[in-house]
């Protein structure tokens, strides 16, 4: 079994921020791969033609932190957990033959 190296713990450097972010710019331009027209949010990109994406940091503004989001469920309480497939359908077949 490897060991994974994990980063020594450093305190947080960016200031507290209680103003609201700005809504997200939406950008156009082409896939660098395949040359598709793609729109994306803030300079961030995904084409859906042959899977090209591009780096986060060469966005236009930083990403929120997880404490910015809105959408964020309250402190103390987790998303309940998801199961991988789809739940079997129950038989529609009588329980015992007739």
């Amino acid at each position: 079994m490897t060991r994974r190296h994990h980063r020594a713990h450093l305190p947080e450097e960016r200031p507290e921020s209680t103003a609201p972010l700005p809504p997200p710019e939406l950008t156009e331009a082409e896939c660098r791969r395949c040359g598709t027209y793609i729109a994306g949010l803030d300079g961030r990109y995904a084409c859906g033609v042959c899977g090209w994406v591009n780096d986060h940091s060469e966005g236009h503004r930083r990403l929120p932190r997880a404490d910015e989001d809105p959408d964020r469920p309250p402190k103390g309480r987790r998303r309940p957990k998801q199961l991988p497939w789809p739940p079997p359908e129950p038989s529609k077949r009588p329980p015992y033959p007739c």
